[in-house]
């Protein structure tokens, strides 16, 4: 493959990094609320299990059992006197559940492949978790696929529920729900003797999207059908009467990427009842406590948290313009309801654990006090065809008021996503800033954070409306900065990717382009892809249905009015946006003589996580030619 200069020279420059920002990976609050439990750097390279006083932070524990290890899946005992986590040791394809408790660390159960997800049964006797016994691939449709040769959908790797017991002794977790049947998430019931899951015949990664509500009897592993929702389905949570199962049910386009309304219906089964038509707030995770259904928010620029009631309107409990992160959802709740806790951060504040009572939650840790920010950053909303539409403007420090600069528009994956805040380090992360552009990160309809009519705008009409408010978002942005309208670029992966490819057949406007895993061909990619179940919610029928419907929005079918260069690359083990995609739209504009790039990175999954550095290189050396370098 044959590169220019430009993007050669590029793959020697190196980030300036500042000292490493603390991170507290998987948190969770104990039952009482009086402690947390944490992942994070213990004072080197290698992680522990931290538990701190939830009231002032202050450390109490330090677990770190094994030096080969990765930890994960933190949850506490149902009375709060010690907590359970997996240790996966990579090199022996093992992981082992582990339990803490008093000065003392014990192995519980192991799984020769994959485990997650670890939760006491009520009585505190049994552990469940999600088990892959000799997992082919890590879980997840964005990892990097096993490779297919041989005979194709024989056979598939099956994430299982396992119980173990809570003895003196270690034993081997086998599965106990039965084969065939992929278990994506669940939740005990409250007298122990079944667990509620999400659950989908067949390989797991391709039929999230029609996954079914079920119950698993805890013994025998039966599966008894609850409801079929129309929507797609995450978090069941079943009520402390053990007589309502809540789900968070909408349209959405990547397993993990949570967002909806929150739904209920009678655990013996029956039609789901939508508790929060209407709210224009996307409800991104669940808890049900004593105290009531709990209830993590998206709106516009503002995560929060609210307390819902079923025929009653959702009960704030707070909002901010920050980013929140917990181990099992976006916030973490003690038993009752009543205390919370999360890792709180946003594009100029690293992160830090707040933790309190929900309507007063309060900072307790201080590791990233003296952290500095590497951008300016400021939330923009605009209007446009009868939606207001929301994004982040983040800017150089070394903006200077009235120069003029260039921006890249970056777009979000999913389409059902959002951008939000998030702390932009110095070095990689603030890459673009610190090469002198603005960057633009639109929420256009189809987007989380205004309700379930914005995030299914866009069905039947990708490209269409939501690029039409990300041009209106531009018109807003230049009203606001200095920002050059003849030196735009424009940036995304997935189907942020899609949408570098479309524009460059709809606007001229950008003069310089770089699509990640992006789709060309809706047609051919329903046919190549691992998860095609997503589309149909989108367009209404398969593609072998309404082939004008996949052509339409087609970037091959539109190429001869395409001239922005274009960069592009993707993964060699896509199986979300297989590398073929890439492969065809750079075919598609070499023949119409527009300037274009294509790398496919060995043996990397979707949009290339593990060669961050050499994408972000690429990215700087592509618009640096075609936008010009900006004043500094």
């Amino acid at each position: 493959m044959r590169l220019p200069v430009a993007l050669l020279l590029a793959s020697s420059l190196a980030f300036p990094v500042q000292a490493a920002v603390h991170r507290y990976g998987g948190l969770t609050l104990a039952p009482s609320g009086g402690e947390v439990a944490t992942i994070e750097l213990d004072g080197g390279t290698h992680p522990a299990v931290v538990l701190r006083n939830a009231g002032d932070g202050r450390v109490v524990r330090r677990i770190d059992p094994c030096a080969t290890c990765s930890y994960s899946g933190l949850t506490f005992t149902p009375k709060g006197d010690g907590v359970a986590f997996l240790a996966r040791d990579r090199e022996r394809g093992v992981v082992t559940l582990m339990i803490a408790r008093g000065d003392g660390v014990r192995p519980v159960a192991t799984v020769e492949g994959l485990a997650s997800t670890p939760r006491f049964s009520p009585d505190g006797k049994r552990v469940a978790m999600l088990i892959t016994l000799g997992a082919t691939k890590d879980v997840g449709a964005t990892q990097a696929g096993a490779r297919q040769v041989g005979e194709i959908g024989v056979a598939n790797d099956e994430q299982r529920l396992a119980i173990v017991p809570v003895g003196e002794g270690t034993t081997k977790a086998m599965p106990l729900s039965p084969q065939g049947r992929y278990i994506y998430e669940y939740d005990w019931t409250p007298d122990g003797t079944a667990l509620v899951v999400t659950s989908a015949l067949g390989n797991g990664d391709a039929n999230w999207w029609v996954a079914t509500l079920d119950r698993v009897d805890a013994n025998t592993g039966a599966v008894t059908a609850i409801a079929r929702p129309s929507t797609q389905i995450n978090m069941p949570r079943v009520s402390p009467d053990g007589k309502t199962v809540a789900y968070i049910g909408g349209l959405m386009s990547d397993f993990g990427s949570i967002g909806g309304d929150v739904w209920t219906v009678p655990l013996a089964g029956g039609t789901p009842t939508d508790q929060t038509k209407g709210q224009p707030i996307t409800f991104t995770s669940l808890a049900w406590t004593k105290g009531g259904l709990r209830a993590a928010t998206l709106r516009n620029d503002q995560m929060g948290a609210v307390a819902i009631e079923p025929g009653r309107a959702p009960r704030p409990l707070f909002a901010r313009p920050v980013g929140l992160s917990a181990g099992d959802g976006r916030i973490a709740w003690d038993a009752k309801g009543e205390m919370a806790a999360s890792v709180v951060e946003d594009f100029t504040h690293a992160p830090a654990i707040y933790a309190g009572p929900a309507t007063a939650l309060r900072q307790i840790t201080h590791d990233n006090d003296a952290a500095h920010p590497a951008v300016q950053a400021r939330s923009v909303t605009w209007t446009n065809e009868g939606f207001t539409v929301q994004g982040w403007l983040l800017s150089p420090l070394s903006a200077r008021p009235g120069v003029k600069a260039p921006m890249i528009v970056q777009v979000h994956g999913g389409p059902a996503a959002a951008s939000t805040p998030r702390f932009i380090e110095k070095g990689l992360a603030s890459a673009f800033e610190d090469a002198g552009y603005y960057r633009f990160l639109p929420n256009p309809r189809g987007s989380y954070g205004q309700g379930e009519a914005f995030t299914a705008a866009n069905k039947r009409d990708f490209g269409g409306g939501d690029l039409r408010d990300i041009l209106a978002g531009i018109d807003a942005v230049e009203k606001l900065a200095p920002v050059d309208d003849v030196r735009l670029g424009l940036t995304g992966c997935s189907y942020g990717g899609f949408m570098a490819m479309w524009a460059n057949t709809q606007t001229n406007r950008f003069k310089a382009i770089v699509a990640g895993a992006g789709l060309s061909d809706w047609v051919s990619y329903y046919g190549t892809n691992g998860i095609n179940t997503w589309m149909i919610p989108y367009f209404g029928k398969s593609v072998y249905d309404d082939y004008k419907a996949y052509e339409d929005v087609s970037a091959v079918y539109h190429v001869k009015t395409a001239r922005t260069p274009t960069f592009i690359y993707v993964g060699e083990r896509d199986i979300e946006v297989p590398p073929t995609q890439s492969v065809e739209w750079w075919n598609a504009l070499k023949s119409q003589d527009v300037p274009t790039s294509l790398v496919i990175y060995p043996d990397a999954g979707h949009c290339v996580p593990t060669q961050a550095g050499d994408v972000m290189n690429r990215q700087l050396a592509w618009f640096g030619k075609y936008l010009g370098q900006p004043q500094r």
